[in-house]
């Protein structure tokens, strides 16, 4: 479809295919707007990809009393639930107590967030005994431990639920391309936007593409966009970086998070069970440099250590951290604040004088909101006619209720049948990609010819996960992977080689030494 963008006068081009700008390729082209969506890398590279897996109403936002961002998060959590139910689930979560009064005080805020939930609600929080908090939590401390608090929120796998949300785009109609780059803009005589030049970075192709307008969906790379057309903007994006480490689950046993509302120094810390891991952060750094792939400072890996250390009865050594991996948020500048901890997670939307869309800020759980609110101002933008948004309605590409809890298929929805079918017919492909995961061939072979893959790093980071929770065994497995990608895609062993080094170098950056 490539070759065809340039022949299409599109109603609304996209920049950026992270969350937003894929909640926003699904929203116009579910109206019946001519979309193309441009990702200059990969579907979920970036910010999208790096989150802590929580589908969350927003229960940290109650401290600084944004009740309108709480309800708007446990509105869209409530959605994400019906809409997705093959990726986002129910989990319950622990806040361990650990002085007299912290029963009560954060039992009355949860029981405020399970008013502000009603309906939507998953469960009714209640405050916990000691011997029920260590029933859930079997390594928690219990030095001076007084019992817990127990609420309920939700879990999702981010960049699985990014591969399911390009597929709904394209199902509704849009044109979306990863690995091409947004260069420049055009414009008309009066200096009006009214298209781009961009970059096929797979094949080195440039094409001119024409659009009513452009909705720049780029996160911590917005102001960049913003700059392209008129280099004396200024900023609107601050950024802070947050820091993960992955633990085998032997760390956490149970089904259940813990949640502690604030560290010695005042931030959140969660550690969550996913995919047989558990995952701790995260941390709240600012930062001035942005890129795909920032690396973690070595305090926040400390903090993360030590802060485990004390709230469970086993200390994780630095050996026993399996991945490690940061992400940036894109923050919307407040004034002259500093801290990014206190800084709003609500989005804005800018337009500026010549046309340019940019939406900015926002979170995970509302992506759906934020598009619907995106493509109302384009679709003003650019004189289209008015179509009410449906995305209310509008089930996740793999919807299916019927998901077992222990199938390693189950995050397919109804695609896992159809990877059963192809291993049916090729039985090889049943063989896994490593002794100590469940990930097999078939699902290699799916994300080449279903999903977009392009790189094994499309696979072993994103279309599945190896990389996030086990980046030692992501590089063991790597040439295999990219043996199975020469085969599909009729690549060159040279190919082959330079890929298997790119991705081993990346990897590394996951390990900690």
């Amino acid at each position: 479809m490539t070759s065809n963008i340039e022949n299409i006068h599109w109603d609304i081009v996209i920049i950026g295919g992270g969350a937003t700008g894929l909640g926003c390729a699904i929203d116009a082209a579910s109206r019946g707007y001519k979309t193309l969506l441009l990702e200059k890398e990969d579907y979920g590279k970036g910010t999208s990809g790096k989150s802590t897996k929580l589908i969350h109403g927003g229960v940290r936002y109650l401290r600084q009393g944004n009740l309108s961002l709480v309800l708007e998060s446990l509105k869209e959590r409530a959605l994400l639930k019906k809409n997705a139910p093959h990726i986002v689930h129910d989990l319950k979560f622990v806040v361990p107590t650990y002085k007299w009064w912290e029963s009560s005080f954060y039992g009355i805020g949860l029981k405020i967030y399970d008013w502000l939930a009603g309906k939507e609600g998953i469960g009714d929080s209640k405050i916990l005994s000691k011997k029920e908090t260590v029933h859930l939590l079997p390594t928690i401390s219990e030095k001076d431990l007084r019992g817990g608090v127990l609420y309920y929120d939700a879990q999702f796998n981010d960049t699985r639920l990014l591969i399911n949300m390009m597929q709904t785009a394209k199902k509704e109609g849009a044109n979306v391309l990863n690995y091409h780059e947004f260069l420049s803009f055009t414009k008309t005589k009066d200096g009006t936007i009214d298209g781009g030049k961009i970059n096929d970075t797979r094949n080195q192709k440039q094409y001119t593409v024409k659009a009513k307008a452009i909705v720049n969906a780029t996160g911590v790379f917005s102001d960049s966009i913003r700059n392209m057309n008129k280099s004396t903007v200024s900023k609107i994006i601050t950024s802070s970086q947050g820091v993960h480490i992955v633990l085998d689950k032997h760390f956490l046993p149970g089904n259940a998070a813990v949640m502690i509302p604030k560290t010695d120094d005042g931030r959140v810390l969660f550690a969550v069970p996913w995919n047989n891991k558990i995952i701790i952060g995260t941390t709240d750094t600012p930062v001035q440099k942005y890129s795909y792939e920032p690396m973690p400072q070595l305090e926040e890996i400390d903090f993360l250590l030590k802060h485990t250390a004390k709230y469970l009865t086993k200390a994780p050594k630095r050996s026993d951290v399996k991945s490690i991996f940061a992400g940036l948020r894109p923050l919307v500048k407040n004034g002259n604040k500093t801290n990014t901890k206190s800084i709003s997670r609500k989005h804005v939307i800018e337009v500026s004088k010549n046309g340019l869309i940019t939406i900015a800020g926002g979170k995970w759980t509302t992506y759906r909101k934020m598009a619907e609110d995106t493509i109302d101002k384009a679709a003003v933008i650019a004189e289209l006619p008015y179509v009410i948004s449906n995305t209310e309605y509008l089930h996740i590409h793999g919807y299916s209720n019927n998901i077992q809890p222990n199938d390693f298929l189950g995050v397919y929805g109804t695609d896992a049948d159809l990877i059963l079918e192809l291993i049916k017919k090729r039985p090889e492909l049943k063989e896994k990609i490593h002794p100590n995961h469940e990930i097999i061939k078939g699902q290699v072979v799916w994300a080449i010819q279903y999903e977009d893959a392009k790189t094994i790093e499309d696979f072993l980071a994103r279309r599945s996960r190896l990389l996030f929770l086990d980046a030692k065994a992501s590089i063991e497995c790597a040439e295999g992977v990219a043996e199975i990608f020469k085969q599909e895609l009729n690549l060159s062993d040279e190919w082959k080689q330079e890929e298997v080094l790119r991705f081993t170098k990346l990897a590394k950056k996951y390990l900690l030494h």
